[in-house]
């Protein structure tokens, strides 16, 4: 969600504004394409009425300048509060609460806004229960991590923390098992990535940080065959995080 002000934020795209519609956030103002409530428009449309939220019909300029220029805001804009963080522990108690085993995401230091918004969408398929990012050095919560995490940002739990070593060595204190994803690790088809775990994504080029690197339990890797030996961090998310959904509850 792009911020807007320091009290509004921005999304924008089809899926992100109506999956946020359909979670009940509080939504200002809406604005939309003149001339296109049809399809999925024609249904946010529709529940923005519902819910007695300001409509504006403005050009393709108006929406450009509130998305940026770039985005691909597909007609739709919205302005919003933004969203909350929420606490680890928190994240903690929703997994027990559901008679699960925790089974959090951790980000360190990715700064790709595309790439945060893939593994956020990613996490949510997976069935995870929350992500964990630091406050400095990471990709900001904006539009276009909305706008790729297809509106799973909507229903991810994502906790900001200013150390997150220590934040490491707290969730290894309540039986979280740390799973760092490493080019040197081992191979994630003969890890056991069952149980209470959180999984490392390290930043895009450099990967996970030393001090991070040493608060893991193991490391696991992806197996390459091809002459390139680097998977993009979304994507070699993505790879991990089925292979802790297909071991936990396939």
């Amino acid at each position: 969600m792009n911020q807007n002000n320091e009290e509004k934020a921005v999304i924008f795209g089809r899926n992100p504004v109506l999956e946020a519609l359909k979670n009940g956030r509080r939504i200002d103002k809406l604005f939309i394409l003149q001339g296109t409530d049809t399809g999925s428009l024609k249904a946010i449309v529709g529940k923005a009425k519902n819910a007695k939220i300001t409509i504006i019909r403005c050009q393709k300029s108006k929406l450009d300048e509130i998305c940026g220029e770039n985005s691909n805001h597909q007609g739709v804009a919205a302005y919003m509060a933004r969203k909350e963080y929420v606490s680890v522990d928190e994240i903690i108690k929703y997994a027990r609460d559901k008679g699960e085993e925790p089974f959090i995401v951790v980000l360190d230091e990715l700064t790709d806004t595309m790439n945060v918004g893939s593994i956020v969408r990613t996490a949510e398929c997976c069935g995870a229960h929350g992500v964990i990012m630091a406050k400095r050095r990471s990709a900001a919560i904006n539009g276009t991590v909305a706008k790729t995490s297809s509106g799973a940002i909507e229903y991810m739990r994502i906790a900001q923390v200013t150390n997150l070593a220590q934040t490491l060595e707290s969730l290894k204190d309540k039986g979280v098992w740390i799973i760092g994803a490493d080019m040197d690790g081992e191979p994630i088809y003969s890890a056991n990535l069952k149980g209470a775990s959180a999984i490392v994504i390290g930043a895009e080029g450099k990967g996970i940080g030393e001090l991070v690197k040493k608060k893991c339990d193991f490391m696991v890797s992806v197996p390459m065959r091809g002459k390139v030996q680097s998977l993009n961090a979304s994507v070699a998310a993505g790879v991990v995080l089925y292979e802790k959904y297909r071991q936990e509850y396939l």
